[in-house]
């Protein structure tokens, strides 16, 4: 409804009463035969009155109602209270004026609250994960040095520790305030060079075939995260690739491509990878599985300004394609 139809129906016993009005005038006079001219005028004189009014009057309300309307759109991003309502004409407003302080000072200590509760556990995940890669590290070095009949096996479940900690850091600075991301200009081969030596003893251990085209590409991007988002694909791969297969890596214009022999994606878990926490078939399999690997990687493509899709035949192995655009990245 626009503003001089709410107008209207807001007024619409006054204007009832308008119209009474002139009713019981013209039945008066008509009882008493008096001259019809008389109620006329007299009818259109108090038009004129109310006509005037009413133009006053429409005009307060429509600058109430818009007043109210940009509020209401923006009070979820904003700290508005009730004196940022308009002016009170009457008793009631007032009373819902009244209303709304207690409303919104709650509101504004329970946004507080949890803008500080949050930030708390933040910082202490935070702590807790940077401390916890010390004797990770440790451990590490003792495995180097000793000569177990279980190091491998002792080694790839570290790795798969060590693998946790930082994506559940990375999930963390996701979501926090600030960001260390620093664009460059990066040599894409080395990025995956890096990936690759972090997962070299999966490769080996199950040994899967590595198949690595020449990548001669530079792309403006942040190397980290960029290195970050690699690693998940490549566990992937790795993970749901059997014993004895292989991963081929290559370029493809201005994509790169990361493609396996593993199990395969269902075609009705396609369409939900990226969703945060969703596992699916092959993660019901694999009960370690979080769903939040593919997740974080779109997430943090999307804000480099990359892309990213993934094409799957279940029993065949899955490819995925990361697009590398010319444009800005887009850091939100």
């Amino acid at each position: 409804m626009n503003r001089m139809g709410a107008y209207v129906w807001a007024r619409r016993g006054v204007l009832a009463a308008f119209l009474g009005c002139v009713l019981i005038f013209w039945l008066v006079f008509s009882l008493y035969e008096l001259p019809g001219e008389a109620v006329l005028y007299a009818a259109l004189l108090s038009s004129i009155w109310l006509l005037g009014l009413g133009v006053w009057d429409a005009l307060r309300f429509s600058g109430r109602l818009r007043a109210l309307q940009e509020l209401r759109r923006d009070i979820d991003v904003t700290d508005a209270m009730p004196q940022d309502l308009p002016k009170a004409w009457d008793a009631v407003e007032q009373a819902y004026r009244e209303l709304l302080f207690p409303l919104f000072s709650q509101r504004r200590a329970l946004e507080q609250r949890s803008r500080r509760e949050r930030r708390e556990a933040l910082d202490y995940y935070t702590l807790w994960l940077h401390q916890i890669k010390t004797p990770i590290a440790a451990m590490n070095l003792i495995l180097q040095q000793e000569n177990l009949p279980q190091k491998m096996e002792l080694q790839s479940q570290l790795f798969q520790i060590e693998r946790e900690v930082e994506m559940v850091l990375s999930y963390l600075r996701m979501g926090s305030e600030s960001t260390d991301y620093v664009i460059a200009e990066c040599d894409l081969d080395e990025v995956v060079r890096q990936a690759l030596h972090k997962y070299a003893p999966i490769f080996i251990r199950k040994k899967i075939a590595l198949h690595l085209s020449p990548i001669s590409m530079r792309v403006l991007t942040d190397e980290k995260w960029l290195c970050f988002c690699m690693e998940q694909i490549l566990s992937n791969a790795v993970k749901y690739t059997p014993q004895g297969g292989s991963v081929s890596i290559y370029t493809q214009g201005q994509s790169l491509i990361v493609q396996d022999e593993g199990i395969g994606i269902s075609p009705w878990d396609l369409p939900r990878i990226f969703e945060k926490g969703f596992t699916g078939e092959n993660g019901r399999l694999d009960k370690r599985a979080s769903g939040i690997g593919l997740y974080l990687t779109k997430q943090v493509l999307q804000r480099l300004g990359h892309g990213i899709d993934i094409e799957s035949q279940q029993g065949f192995g899955t490819r995925v394609r990361l697009h590398f655009y010319t444009d800005t990245p887009v850091l939100e």
